[in-house]
């Protein structure tokens, strides 16, 4: 214990040295020295002098001591500043043997913070005296002994250092021995008697001697213990055994303590000569000595440790028996013992091969692993039954004596249990049966039998057009029940094309996280819809893959300024339009029609005067360009209009055209030629009205019998399917069933009617028809079918209506038949012959809507103008 103080004391001084290196604000050193066992409230120094510090400052600055010691024993006054002794301070607990005393201390001053390194040394005094052990010891010597023999004596300690510790030892005065002091290396010294005269036991049986310990300290201090010599009688007689070999059994589960054998010698001797003890031979093995046990009064052999027959069924060691004389004398002689079996052993399951991993595909009656059992017993005792637990799928085959193979019982599925612990049953024949069990985990390896599936088998990507090429879209994800590499997946893009363009130029996904990246940037106007298929492959031998499907739908920007019909580009950048000056309030003057090749809200179109005035007006939805009041002699003859076009989209697209307005002073027909002009007119009206009547009664009949047939072939196709479609005929195409809108756009001033039918990827035919809002003429134009709506084009088309051009008809179907009719500028078709081509054409759309054909039908009607009146819409 004092050494191990000695190292704490050690441990915390080196602790501190290491602080004070560290510390930034450490103070000078000082150290006092005080005796120990100073009387608590003793004054060992005035601290704060020492460390130049103000008194006045101690309870401000917080001056405190700190130690490392589980006791605190020294306080500071914070009055006076003084270091203070709190209670008994004992050296030897402190510092034990160490000469040098020092205990450490730390002053800490805060404000500002500082510390300083203060150490106490601790003189000893003579405060303990020379203390034997033993008190009294007794020593036996045989009367024979030899002259200047020497027996050592028990040391005295001295727990003080210096001269105050133990300095010499001194024996009473006597007739046969005398006091020898050895000095050993480390300084201590040993007692010891030296024989200086025979003893004779018949005069004197004993001799008492008194041994004394001194000190150098001052005073002096002293201790003493007593030595009892006691004279041996002589021995010449040796002890014999009964029998010279002594043979026992024992149970191996004998009870500690239960009694084997009783050995017996004899001894002629009288006294103590004659007095025997029993022991073990010599050379008795250990092993021997852990399980058995001699009483050396009494002779009885009793099991004192674990007898185990599989460890030593049996033991034999030598036995003697000593008397008590001087010299002893000694006899000797043999036990053996038999060790009976028990079935105290259970048995043990040794695996000779460590179990392999199974794949889920081995046949059945594959080897898993080698297992041998065996039982340390013997007999019945080591007979043993090896046998699996129920619900496995194994089973042990017997190879030969006590070796088993574990096999495999039926199909394994990996994805149903990954591993087994199989429990091994072991059982013994013994009485009480002893049983073993033991836990083998066989994993099963993956055989790459299940292929990846999406968590989606479809998914919906919806994509803003002009988008910036390379930004991750989206991510699609499938997971693989197989493990390792056979659950490692690859992404890819299925190779296809979608507008005759490879789906691996519209994107790009990464291989591994299965996230999509556009490759280029998209353009509403071309392209609305787009699909592909992703294909999720794993890196199993061979691979499984599956498929998912993507849909891409491509979101409207208002990238398109309004595109102006008219007046048209080729007409030149100005329009000249020419009134009367007689014209009043809400006379229409022209039209500015404009179309926007967005859709939504980013093409509806409004129209204002860029500049403003008092004499015309703009329709801000439909365009027309109207007086505002009479013209009066003071306008200009020639007014030139800035009109402004713009679309609602975010941001407002827009573009600018040009009217300019003659104003004439009068007509240049004829009053009754006008009046003749609007019978004719109102003529034409009321044909007009009669034949879209004829149409309109013929349409509702044809889509009567369109919808009736509808209803016969899907009630004829219901045994078949879930769901009623529109089927093509035996035309040759792949794809039969295609999905019908119809789609009612109001945006802008052109209203037009989609009817849209085909799947997602296929290309939508469409038919447009426009009717110039100025045109003197009844020109009606069909525009053939296109996958996308291409304004360019679609200008070109409508400025081929004007007057000074061609009127043209052009149809495609499906099965790429193409029907012209054209007509010159100077032959124009009549009002009758116009609705029957849009009788024809309605009739068209009819037939192909039954038999299945992917249309997109855009009607835009305005209104008719003709001979400068205005028929309204109906």
């Amino acid at each position: 214990m004092r050494h191990k103080r000695i190292r704490g004391w050690t441990r915390a001084v080196f602790r501190l040295f290491v602080f004070n290196l560290l510390w930034n604000t450490v103070g000078a050193q000082i150290r006092y020295s005080i005796a120990e066992e100073v009387k608590e409230g003793s004054i060992v120094g005035n601290i704060a002098k020492d460390l130049d510090f103000d008194i006045s400052d101690i309870s401000y600055r917080k001056l405190r001591i700190a130690s490392e010691s589980s006791r605190q024993y020294f306080s500071v006054d914070s009055v006076k500043g003084e270091l203070i002794v709190n209670g008994r301070i004992d050296r030897e607990t402190l510092c034990g043997e160490i000469v040098n005393c020092l205990l450490p201390l730390e002053v800490v001053i805060e404000n500002p913070l500082q510390l300083h390194r203060v150490e106490i040394e601790i003189k000893d005094i003579n405060d303990n005296a020379p203390n034997f052990q033993t008190k009294e010891s007794i020593l036996k010597i045989a009367e024979s002994a030899t002259l200047g023999a020497r027996f050592p004596l028990e040391s005295a300690k001295d727990p003080d250092v210096g001269t105050n510790s133990l300095k010499s030892y001194f024996l009473n005065k006597n007739d046969h021995f005398r006091l020898n002091v050895k000095s050993l290396e480390n300084g201590r010294k040993v007692p010891e008697i030296i024989l200086d005269k025979p003893m004779d036991r018949e005069k004197q049986l004993g001799h008492t001697l008194t041994l004394t310990a001194v000190d150098g300290g001052d005073p002096v201090r002293s201790g003493t213990t007593l030595l009892k010599i006691i004279v041996e009688d002589s021995n010449d007689n040796e002890p014999q055994f009964e029998l010279p070999t002594y043979k026992a059994t024992a149970q191996e589960s004998a009870a500690l303590g239960s009694n084997v054998v009783t050995i017996k010698a004899t001894d002629p001797d009288e006294g103590i000569n004659g007095e025997i003890q029993y022991y073990f031979g010599t050379h008795t093995p250990d092993h021997v000595r852990k399980v058995f046990n001699v009483n050396p009064d009494t002779g009885e052999i009793t099991v004192t440790g674990k007898l185990d027959y599989e460890v030593a069924n049996s033991y034999t060691f030598d036995v003697c028996a000593k008397d008590k004389g001087y010299p002893k004398l000694e006899g000797h002689s043999s036990v053996q013992v038999l060790i009976i079996d028990e079935n105290d052993n259970a048995p043990e399951i040794v695996l000779t091969s460590l179990p392999n991993p199974v794949p889920e595909n081995a046949s059945v009656g594959t080897v898993v692993a080698l297992i041998n059992v065996m039982d340390l017993d013997s007999g019945d005792n080591g007979k043993v039954d090896l046998k699996i637990s129920r619900g496995f799928p194994f089973k042990l085959k017997p190879s030969f004596d006590n070796h088993y193979s574990l096999v495999t019982d039926s199909v394994l599925d990996r994805e149903l249990n990954s591993e087994y612990n199989i429990e091994i049953i072991a059982t013994d024949s013994g009485f009480p049966s002893l049983r073993t069990t033991k836990t083998i985990n066989v994993k099963v390896l993956d055989v790459n039998d299940n292929a990846p599936v999406f968590i989606h088998p479809s998914y919906n990507l919806y994509i803003e057009e002009n988008n910036v090429a390379g930004v991750s879209l989206l991510s699609v994800a499938a997971g693989d029940t197989d493990a390792d590499k056979n659950a490692i997946l690859t992404y890819s893009v299925m190779d296809s094309s979608a507008n005759h363009v490879p789906t691996s130029s519209y994107f790009y996904i990464n291989s591994e996280n299965g996230t999509i990246y556009s490759m280029s940037s998209f353009d509403y106007e071309k392209v609305k819809i787009l699909q592909f298929i992703v294909q999720a492959k794993d890196h199993g031998s061979p691979s499984l893959s599956s498929n998912a499907t993507v849909h891409v739908f491509i979101l409207d920007q208002n990238d398109n300024a309004p595109v102006v019909i008219y007046p048209s580009a080729v007409m030149g950048s100005v329009s000249h339009q020419r009134m009367t000056r007689s014209a009043k309030a809400g006379h229409l003057v022209t039209k500015v029609t404009a179309v926007d090749a967005d859709s939504g809200h980013n093409a509806y179109i409004s129209y204002r005067l860029a500049e403003a005035t008092s004499l015309f007006s703009v329709n801000l939805h439909t365009g027309e360009v109207r007086t505002k009041r009479s013209v009066s002699e003071q306008d200009d003859s020639s007014q030139r209009l800035l009109i402004e076009i713009k679309d609602n989209g975010e941001p407002v697209q827009s573009t600018t055209v040009t009217v300019d307005i003659l104003i004439e002073d009068g007509f240049h027909e004829p009053v009754p030629d006008y009046r003749k002009k609007t019978t004719e007119l109102n003529q034409k009206s009321g044909k007009i009205t009669l034949y879209l009547i004829i149409s309109l009664a013929s349409v509702s009949l044809l889509c009567l019998l369109t919808f009736f047939i509808l209803l016969v072939k899907c009630a004829r196709s219901s045994n078949g399917s879930s769901s009623c479609c529109i089927r093509r005929s035996d035309s040759g195409y792949k794809n039969p069933n295609r999905n019908l809108q119809i789609q009612l756009n109001t945006d802008g001033p052109i209203k037009y009617v989609e009817v849209r039918g085909g799947d997602m990827m296929s290309q939508s035919q469409s038919f447009g028809s426009y009717l110039s809002p100025m045109s003197e003429f009844s020109d009606f134009t069909l525009v053939k079918p296109s996958s996308t709506t291409d304004f360019t084009n679609t200008l070109n088309v409508l400025d081929a209506s004007l007057p000074d051009s061609t009127w043209t008809f052009e149809s495609q179907q499906v099965s790429e038949h193409h029907l012209f009719l054209e007509h010159q500028k100077k032959v124009r078709p009549s009002n009758s012959i116009m609705l029957f081509y849009v009788l024809l054409y309605l009739l068209t759309v009819n037939v192909e809507l039954i038999y299945g054909s992917t249309l997109h039908l855009t009607v835009n009607v305005e209104e008719i103008r003709m001979d400068r009146k205005t028929i309204p819409r109906t």
